[in-house]
């Protein structure tokens, strides 16, 4: 496996969510969110299995988060600290920043 072919998927509940990276035969990267409002939500946690660090898991898990909110017109208050991190290196970004 690659991360080129990493399937991630989007659980959406309503409320609260997840993005999940299903990673061989068994282990998850799951990126967490709550729904602030209809048009707002806040990512408060990414997490990936110690094997999977560094190879960037989380970024593509963040990519799909930013990819969907773009397509759907969510804004974003990251509470994770790897996603702020990420805002603060993707400043093409901030037009998603919930204000």
């Amino acid at each position: 496996m690659t991360i080129a072919d990493i399937d991630i998927t989007h659980e959406d509940n309503g409320k609260n969510g997840r993005y999940v990276a299903r990673l061989g035969d068994g282990p998850e990267a799951e990126m967490t969110w709550q729904r602030r409002d209809e048009n707002t939500i806040i990512i408060d946690h990414t997490l990936v299995p110690d094997a999977y660090r560094g190879q960037g898991v989380a970024q593509k898990l963040v990519e799909r988060g930013i990819a969907d909110a773009r397509a759907s017109g969510t804004k974003i208050i990251p509470t994770c600290s790897y996603v702020v991190a990420q805002f603060k290196r993707h400043p093409e970004w901030a037009d998603l920043l919930a204000k």
